[in-house]
Formats: C-alpha cells, sequence, structure tokens
C-alpha cells in the first residue's frame, strides 16, 4: 500500500516524541496498517516500537498478545504509564469520554491523560500515544498537549495501487476478463476518490464480479459506491436526473459559459494552469430555469449532483448546525469532482444580521465562505436565489463565485424554444398530435401571445391543453394551447414590482443568462417590436457580457 505522505509526516511526529497525536479517520484498519509499518522501519523513526491497539471492548492487544484487565480506559492508560519499552499506543474511540455528542465528560480521566504527558516526555525510551476516532473531540485541558493529523482519504496513486494489486490477485482466475487501457484504469481510480480505502476496494470487487470482468463500462458501479457515502450523510441529497443543458430553451449566454468550463478539472486544464471554477449565483424570476439548470450541469459535466438543504444544517442543538455546515463541505469534497447546489440559498443566510439565533447563521455564512475563498477541490458550487437582496454583501462580492447570472422572464425567440421543447417532449403519440403539426408558424404565434410568460408557466400550458384534449378524448387542437393561455394568470402580472425590483437589482450586479441575438423581436409589454437589442435592455434584468 502506497503510503509514503503519511509515513513522513507521522514518522516526525514519532521521532519529536509528540505525547497525543489524534487521527481523525474512519479507516481504522488502514491507519494501524501504516503505523505498524511506520514502527519497523528504522530508517523512519531511528528506534523500532512495538505497536499497541486499545479498544473497551477487548482492551490491549500487541501482536496477538492480550494484556490482562485492560479493558477501562484507565486501567490502559496506568498500564501505558508502567511500560518500559519502545512502544505506539494505539487508543480507539476515547473521545466518547471527552463529551462526545453531549455525553458525559469523564474528568478523572482527563487528569490522567495530562498525568502522562510529562511521564511520556521523561521516560528513556520514546513512547507515543495515537487517539484514533472518526470525529475529533478534545477536552479544553488538553488542547494544548494534543497534536491533530486529519487522515486524508486515499489518493489517486494509492487507490492505482489497489486497483492494480487486485488486477495481479485475479489475473489467475481464467474466468475472469480485464479489458481495461491505462486511461480507463485512471477514469476508474478517479471515480473512486472520496472512498475510503476499504470501499473503494469493494466497488473494484463489485465491479469485476459484475459480468465477469472489469471494463470502463463499469464506472457506474464505483458511482454506485459514491452514493452510497452521500446518503449515510444525511444532510446532502444525492440527485439522480437525465435533465441535461439541450432540455433547457434559452439561457444560450449562461450555456456558453458554462460548456467553455466542462472538464476544467482534468488534467489537460493543467497545460493552461487552470483551476476548476468555484461555481455561480443564479438569481431572477421564479419559474424560469434556475433549478432545471443546476440539475443539468451535472449531466452535461458527467459528475454527481449533491442538493444541500439549507433547513437540514439548522439544527436545535448548540453547536450541532456549524458541525453540519463542515460536515456537508467534507461529503462534497470527498466525492469531488461534484457539482453542489445549494437551492434558494437566500433562506438560510437571509438572518445573518439578526441576533435571533444567536449568531449561528453568520458562523454558518463564515464557514461557507472561507471554504469558498480557500477551496482546493473541485466542488463545483451552484447557489440558486429567488431574492438576492436579502442575501448579505459579503456573499456577493467577486473571489466568492466566478459569476452572477440573472436569469429573467423568457424572450419570444427563448419562448418559442421553450414550447418547442415541451410538445415534442409530450406530444409521441400519434393519435394525440393527429389534428396538431409543430410547425414554426404555430411556436412563433403560441411565443408572440405569451410575453411575460415564464418557463414553468409555458410547460403548464401545454400540460393543461393535453387535459383539455384528454377529458374529451380527442387529439391536441391549437385552441386547447390558446384556451390555456387565456386563462392563465402570470407571476408578471401578479408580481410586477416586485420584478421590476429584481430587474433594477441585476442591471449593475449580475450578467444576463439571455444571449443578446433572443432579445432581437422581442414584444414588450406595450406591443411594439423592438429591433435593436441595446433599445430594448433597459427593462430587463442583468448585464449583457457575450460569453
Amino acid at each position: 500500500m502506497k503510503n509514503d505522505k503519511e509515513e513522513i509526516y507521522l514518522g516526525n511526529l514519532f521521532k519529536a516524541r509528540f505525547p497525543y497525536i489524534y487521527i481523525c479517520s474512519w479507516e481504522e484498519s488502514r491507519v494501524i496498517d501504516i503505523v505498524k509499518g511506520i514502527a519497523k522501519k528504522k530508517e523512519i523513526i531511528h528506534t523500532e516500537r512495538k505497536v499497541f491497539i486499545w479498544s473497551q471492548t477487548i482492551g490491549m492487544v500487541s501482536e496477538n498478545e492480550y494484556i490482562d484487565d485492560t479493558q477501562a480506559p484507565l486501567k490502559a492508560l496506568e498500564y501505558i504509564e508502567k511500560n518500559q519499552e519502545p512502544a505506539i499506543f494505539i487508543l480507539k474511540d476515547m473521545q466518547v469520554y471527552f463529551g462526545f455528542k453531549g455525553h458525559g465528560i469523564d474528568f478523572f480521566l482527563i487528569r490522567k491523560c495530562r498525568d502522562l504527558v510529562e511521564a511520556l516526555k521523561t521516560k528513556a525510551i520514546p513512547q507515543n500515544i495515537i487517539l484514533l476516532a472518526p470525529s475529533v473531540v478534545i477536552p479544553e485541558s488538553l488542547q494544548k498537549d494534543v497534536v491533530v493529523y486529519d487522515f486524508d482519504l486515499p489518493d489517486l496513486d494509492t487507490i492505482m495501487y489497489l486497483l492494480n494489486e487486485m488486477i495481479e490477485v485475479n489475473k489467475a482466475n481464467s474466468s475472469i476478463q480485464f479489458n481495461v487501457t491505462e486511461e480507463d484504469k485512471i477514469k476508474l481510480c478517479k471515480a473512486a476518490l472520496g472512498l475510503t480505502y476499504q470501499e473503494a476496494e469493494n466497488a473494484f470487487a463489485r465491479a469485476i464480479v459484475h459480468g465477469g470482468n472489469l471494463s470502463i463500462e463499469d464506472l457506474n458501479v464505483i458511482l454506485e459506491e459514491k452514493c452510497q457515502v452521500i446518503r449515510k450523510n444525511g444532510i446532502l441529497d444525492y440527485i439522480n436526473t437525465d435533465i441535461s443543458l439541450f432540455d433547457i430553451g434559452g439561457l444560450e449566454n449562461l450555456k456558453r459559459w458554462l460548456n467553455k468550463r466542462n472538464k476544467s478539472w482534468n488534467e489537460s486544464a493543467k497545460k493552461y494552469n487552470l483551476s476548476a471554477p468555484k461555481g455561480i449565483l443564479i438569481t431572477g424570476v421564479p419559474g424560469c430555469g434556475k433549478s432545471l439548470t443546476a440539475k443539468a450541469i451535472s449531466v452535461s459535466w458527467q459528475l454527481p449532483l449533491l442538493k444541500l438543504d439549507m433547513g437540514k444544517i439548522f439544527s436545535g442543538i448548540v453547536g450541532s448546525s456549524e458541525e453540519n455546515m463542515r460536515k456537508a463541505i467534507k461529503t462534497a469534497e470527498a466525492v469531488a469532482p461534484s457539482v453542489l447546489w445549494i437551492d434558494e440559498i437566500e433562506k438560510g443566510l437571509s438572518n445573518v444580521r439578526v441576533n435571533g439565533d444567536s449568531g449561528t447563521s453568520a458562523r454558518i455564512l463564515g464557514t461557507f465562505l472561507t471554504w469558498m475563498q480557500e477551496k482546493n477541490k473541485p466542488v463545483f458550487v451552484i447557489a440558486t436565489a429567488n431574492d438576492i437582496s436579502v442575501l448579505p454583501p459579503e456573499l456577493l462580492r467577486k473571489g466568492r463565485f466566478d459569476e452572477i447570472f440573472f436569469v429573467d422572464l423568457p424572450t419570444e425567440n427563448e419562448r418559442k424554444e421553450i414550447f418547442r421543447l415541451h410538445l415534442e417532449k409530450r406530444l409521441t403519440d400519434e393519435y394525440v398530435t393527429s389534428e396538431f403539426v409543430i410547425s414554426e408558424n404555430v411556436l412563433s404565434y403560441l411565443a408572440s401571445i405569451t410575453e411575460g410568460y415564464s418557463g414553468a408557466e409555458i410547460e403548464q400550458v401545454v400540460v393543461e391543453a393535453l387535459f383539455e384534449a384528454f377529458a374529451d378524448e380527442r387529439p391536441l387542437e391549437e385552441t386547447d394551447l390558446k384556451k390555456a393561455i387565456h386563462n392563465m394568470v402570470t407571476l408578471s402580472t401578479i408580481q410586477a414590482e416586485q420584478i421590476e425590483a429584481i430587474r433594477q437589482w441585476a442591471n449593475e450586479r449580475a450578467v444576463t443568462a439571455t444571449a443578446q441575438k433572443d432579445v432581437v423581436g422581442t414584444i414588450n409589454k406595450a406591443g411594439m417590436k423592438k429591433d435593436s437589442v441595446c433599445e430594448y435592455t433597459k427593462p430587463r434584468g442583468g448585464r449583457f457580457i457575450d460569453f
């Protein structure tokens, strides 16, 4: 197993005789194997060490030698104090005695831990204690004596080593075929990034027995294992969708921006010294494609889509909301490259300047902003907001998001394309379409009489028209669509003032998601057609930047 980075770092801590090393990891077996390997390498730590492993169920064990009467943590510490041989002691799950998730704190045990610090430093022989747990819980009185090491998940080289080893072991089995090139191996291993060593091994084992061979077609098996990681998290949701950017009518400017950044997390982007994009914030009129775009990005980029519900972040237990945010971020990074979708972000961060939540919103915002500014893992964040005016200004400044896009009510050209997509999607039966033909003239007419309709409302027009035909047990007719359009009261009518206020905000702060070519010929509310792009930009929101 390739562990050069961990061996060097931990080896230096052992040589420097750090008394307590807190290793945060779910991978107990991998950590123990690495520590055992270091303990035998004189070139790393000079003096070979004996490795002892303790748990409250078994007690202290070394090389299958069980030490009697050491199950109790205090007894284990007393044994360490008396031991007079070069050793490394690995203590599992000691955090339960340090006040983990509201459990009682064993102050007597903590005092014993502090007493051991001086004892370990003054012993003639080198000894270290490793506290091994999946989460970090350190009592305040021990914080100056403990060094924390966040044990990273396996990197690409480690997973490649694992895959090659499994292929070599299984080659003797003539019933298993391996149809993978070196490039295929890299893709499979990249898909496994974010899994623990054991999870990656299980995923590869599943892929190998699946169909009796291993090929690039088994990529989905690896991604299924990633989905398990997300589901176990409990805060993030894995969104499975088949919507692509081709299924979104209009928003060509936004689409071009996204297409130019596809695969920017791959090795090829390093030739240009490019880093993966941070993310985008999409605001605008409700029902105009913000959420649809978030879903489409993951399909077009072939990345897992994770949805963060801000309601799950805020919890009733003091301090747990901040921990939930850190947990969500860590999970998103674990399955990177990935797309993290935060829907209606303003609902979770609009109370930053309100003292009613004891500063929880401000702390969560601080954690999120720091991560957005400093993150080096390819997690593309797409945040959507209906009312961006309530968001704190520090979230909107450059450096957090790569761009802020404004999605306005669709133009005539965009409405035409939206009608085309929804009609073609639903009109698949010859009987239903026997009286109706999707022609350019029909699409142009429908688009011309739906000024002020959102994309969601156009979809509903198609649905209502089909229900009209279905109720009469006849084919769809153009009059059904006209009737649905006539009967609908649009959001642009109900909330005209709010939409105008959003547009005013976006004119100086956001880039329009609509391409300039789609604005030409749009009908305004007065029914006058404009032939000049510039002449029509005023009543619409967002600045024109041609991507």
